[in-house]
C-alpha cells in the first residue's frame, strides 16, 4: 500500500459496526486468501452535527470526532483479530460510508459491502451504502447478501448479449477457476407479443423453439472464447424462457455466489443498474458480485 493511493489492487471491504459488515469482513478475508491479495478493512466516519430548528439542541463536545474515530479503530482492531490473514490493515477516514468505497473502487482489486448497515429504514431489502457502491463502483462490488452454502460447488452468471456481461463472465469464470467451482450459465429470454391486426404478415411469426434455439447459439457463441480460456472450469448451460430476474433467483439458490453485469439490454434509461442486477441485489440471499462494463478483458 502506498501512500498515495492505499486501495490499489487490494480487496478492500467497509464495516460500520454492523452485524451485516462483520459477515462482509469475513467473507471477503477468504477471498483475500484465494486471490492472494492483500485486505483492508476501512470503516468511514463522519462528525457529528446537531439542529435547532426544532428546539434546543445539544451542542457537539470538542472531542466528538476523536471519540467517534477512536471507538472505529477499536471496531476494527476487534474484526481483524478475528481474521488469519497475512496481509490485513485497517483504515479509518472522513467520508460518507458510500463516498469512501466509491473512492476504493478507482483503484482496488474488488470492493465488499454488506447489504445492511447501521443507517437507513429497517425495512429496506439493500442499504442506501450497498446499492448506490454496487450502482457506481469502477471495481467488482460484491455485496454480502447472506452466507452462502458452505458445500455449493458452483456460481452462477447471468448473460446476454451486451458489455456488461461480458465482464460478468470474465470475473465468473475466474472466480470458478480459482475456487474450483463449476460455472452455471444462466441465459433468459422473453418472447415478445404480437398484434395480429397490425402484424403485415401473421405467417412470419417465429415458433418459441425457434427462438430458443437462437437463444442457446449465442449463448454458445460467447462461451466459446471462455472455455478455452479456462479448460479447468466446468460448464452448464441453462437457456430459460422468463423473465431473468427470477431465473436468476431459482438458480442460484443453493450456489456459492451469483454474477451480473451493471448494464444490459432493455434496460431503464438512465440507470446504471439494470432492472436485472436491481432486482437480485434485493432479493438473492447469497453474495452478489456485480461487475461494471470497465472490467472488460483484453480478450478471452
Amino acid at each position: 500500500m502506498t501512500l498515495s493511493d492505499p486501495w490499489a489492487e487490494r480487496i478492500v471491504v467497509g464495516v460500520d459496526g454492523s452485524e451485516h459488515a462483520e459477515r462482509a469482513a469475513r467473507w471477503a478475508a477468504q477471498e483475500a486468501l484465494t486471490h492472494g491479495r492483500g485486505l483492508t478493512l476501512a470503516y468511514a466516519i463522519l462528525p457529528p452535527v446537531t439542529s435547532a430548528a426544532f428546539g434546543p439542541s445539544v451542542p457537539v463536545a470538542i472531542n466528538a470526532i476523536d471519540l467517534i474515530r477512536e471507538g472505529a479503530e477499536r471496531e476494527l482492531a476487534r474484526i481483524a483479530a478475528t481474521l488469519t490473514i497475512p496481509d490485513l490493515r485497517t483504515i479509518v477516514v472522513m467520508a460518507s460510508s458510500s463516498g469512501l468505497m466509491l473512492e476504493a473502487s478507482q483503484s482496488a482489486a474488488m470492493v465488499v459491502v454488506g447489504s445492511r448497515g447501521l443507517g437507513g429504514f429497517r425495512d429496506l431489502l439493500l442499504g442506501s451504502t450497498g446499492t448506490q457502491v454496487a450502482t457506481h463502483a469502477l471495481c467488482p462490488c460484491v455485496v454480502i447478501r447472506g452466507a452462502a452454502n458452505p458445500k455449493s460447488d458452483h456460481l452462477v452468471v447471468g448473460i446476454d448479449e451486451s458489455l456488461g456481461a461480458q465482464a460478468a463472465l470474465a470475473f465468473a469464470f475466474d472466480e470458478a477457476s480459482r475456487h474450483g467451482w463449476t460455472l452455471l450459465v444462466v441465459h433468459a429470454f422473453e418472447i415478445p407479443s404480437y398484434d395480429y391486426l397490425v402484424l403485415p404478415d401473421p405467417y412470419q411469426l417465429v415458433s418459441s423453439v425457434q427462438v430458443a434455439s437462437e437463444e442457446t447459439r449465442l449463448v454458445s457463441e460467447t462461451l466459446a472464447g471462455f472455455c478455452s480460456t479456462y479448460p479447468d472450469v466446468p460448464v452448464e448451460q441453462r437457456v430459460i424462457r422468463g423473465p431473468t430476474t427470477h431465473a436468476l433467483i431459482e438458480a442460484s439458490k443453493d450456489a456459492a455466489m451469483l454474477v451480473v453485469g451493471t448494464r444490459g439490454r432493455g434496460l431503464i434509461v438512465g440507470g446504471m443498474l439494470g432492472s436485472t442486477s436491481h432486482g437480485v441485489l434485493h432479493h438473492a440471499k447469497i453474495p452478489v458480485a456485480v461487475i461494471p462494463s470497465k472490467q472488460l478483458p483484453e480478450g478471452p
